[in-house]
């Protein structure tokens, strides 16, 4: 198995997805664990930035902006 690059840094990470699980739950909507999780980051002290613009380059068309994937 490949060791991983930022161990301590996942683990703090994969700690703050559990933490939204245990406390939310299933069955919401992608947005509602996405604030959660943002929150949990915070608190946790943790850096994110969340909804970053990208680019997307679809063959001779440039866009950017910020997408959210259809449910």
């Amino acid at each position: 198995m490949t060791e991983l690059l930022y161990k301590e840094e996942v683990y703090k990470i994969q700690g703050a997805i559990f933490e939204v699980y245990k406390e939310v739950g299933t069955g919401f909507l992608e947005a509602v664990y996405q604030e959660s999780l943002e929150e949990e980051l915070s608190l946790s002290n943790i850096p994110f930035e969340a909804q970053k613009e990208m680019i997307i380059h679809y063959r001779v068309i440039v866009k950017s902006g910020v997408w959210v994937k259809n449910q």
